[in-house]
């Protein structure tokens, strides 16, 4: 009589990727194939966080020429067309970190906070919320 596999033993490490006492490895996430098949040169594979890599790269460029509020926001939006990119393409190469769903707010949420926090740069902000500005005054005093 053969004997089963016991929890935590290699055969059972073999058998499926999920065991609960000891892990080796991680699935790889949700999406995180390729973007462009085997056959493309490595770029071309990974296009999705190249981009976003890319407009990064931009804002802080544009940052170091001395224009802050706009390398800013080009910085904010690369984030945001990561999520986008995320949420819309079903295989995003090393974009994919966790989940989709995980994936997709924090980019998203880092984003449009970095895009908010630029327009309200002093000095002459573009936008002004007043119960942040409150906030403000009322943890500095």
């Amino acid at each position: 009589m053969k004997a089963g596999p016991r929890l935590g033993s290699t055969r059972v490490a073999r058998l499926t990727r999920r065991f609960p006492s000891l892990t080796r490895d991680t699935a790889r996430p949700e999406g995180g194939g390729r973007a462009a098949g085997g056959d493309a040169p490595a770029p071309a594979r990974q296009w999705p966080l190249l981009s976003v890599l890319g407009g990064t790269g931009l804002g802080l460029l544009i940052v170091s020429f001395d224009a802050f509020r706009a390398g800013t926001i080009i910085i904010g939006l690369a984030l945001i067309a990561g999520a986008a990119l995320r949420w819309a393409l079903p295989s995003v190469g090393m974009l994919a970190v966790r989940s989709r769903f995980t994936d997709i707010v924090i980019y998203g949420a880092l984003g449009a906070a970095i895009v908010l926090l630029a327009m309200m740069a002093q000095p002459h902000p573009w936008l002004k919320i007043p119960f942040l500005e409150d906030l403000l005054h009322f943890t500095v005093k």
